[in-house]
């Protein structure tokens, strides 16, 4: 399998270059799983996208600080690639970031938390599992790190999972889109950093309960399985040959 990565995050701070970038952070929690996929990360941030997207398997957007309501110019041409992977039908994983944006290159709405920053780690309860999902989790708790989140769903999304601050902390779209609002990717030393990196910009009250919540860790590597279990079943799912249509035998 080849995956594309598409890179939004566009902090360019000495704390950020510390860690591997986001699309890193993906390569390495799906690499343990499936150390024989390629991973290539595209800074679309930068404005370098892929020249073709049907030359990949899957297609996963990383989170970002921006906002999807940002003039930035690589936003639309964003949602413009989103447009086309969901036309033809193609593997597509957002997170955070990806999420907002899948949500709203297809007609969604993103607007901001009215409970304020979601931070730190929250759980996500699933009362809907789909075919593909091998392991039925009915909670999983992920990092978070957001104050926008989607408030209408596109044509054709279901809602997967929810959590006291994202009522859509996670939608499918058919068995070609997933995405959630939350950070399958982060590790504990990254997370560790951020909540440092933002104090200063953080109400003590949300800062406090954000570091106590993130001390019992949290269950990315489970929802990377999910993530291999969907790219798996949708790149079967297109391979499948269309069924021969029988001729009606004559009266």
């Amino acid at each position: 399998m080849k995956i594309a990565i598409l890179l939004t995050d566009v902090d360019d701070s000495a704390f950020t270059h510390s860690f591997p970038n986001d699309g890193e952070k993906f390569a390495n929690l799906l690499r343990p799983l499936r150390p024989n996929w390629s991973y290539t990360v595209y800074p679309v941030k930068d404005g370098i996208f892929p020249a073709d997207i049907s030359r990949y398997d899957a297609i996963v957007i990383t989170g970002s600080p921006a906002s999807v309501h940002d003039d930035r110019p690589w936003i639309p041409r964003l949602f413009d690639l989103i447009r086309t992977a969901h036309a033809r039908k193609m593997p597509l994983i957002g997170a955070c970031f990806g999420h907002q944006a899948i949500a709203t290159a297809l007609g969604g709405r993103v607007a901001r938390n009215p409970g304020g920053w979601g931070l730190g780690v929250t759980t996500t309860t699933f009362e809907r599992h789909l075919d593909w999902m091998n392991e039925k989790y009915p909670q999983l708790r992920l990092y978070c790190a957001h104050n926008e989140q989607v408030v209408e769903l596109p044509e054709g999304a279901i809602v997967l999972g929810n959590d006291p601050i994202a009522p859509v902390s996670a939608f499918a779209i058919g068995n070609h889109i997933l995405a959630t609002q939350h950070h399958p990717e982060m590790t504990p030393d990254y997370v560790d950093g951020l909540l440092d990196y933002v104090a200063d910009d953080m109400n003590e009250q949300v800062l406090e309960k954000a570091r106590l919540s993130v001390r019992d860790g949290a269950d990315g590597v489970k929802f990377a399985g999910w993530m291999v279990d969907f790219i798996e079943a949708a790149a079967i799912g297109r391979k499948k040959p269309a069924r021969r249509r029988i001729p009606a035998m004559a009266a």
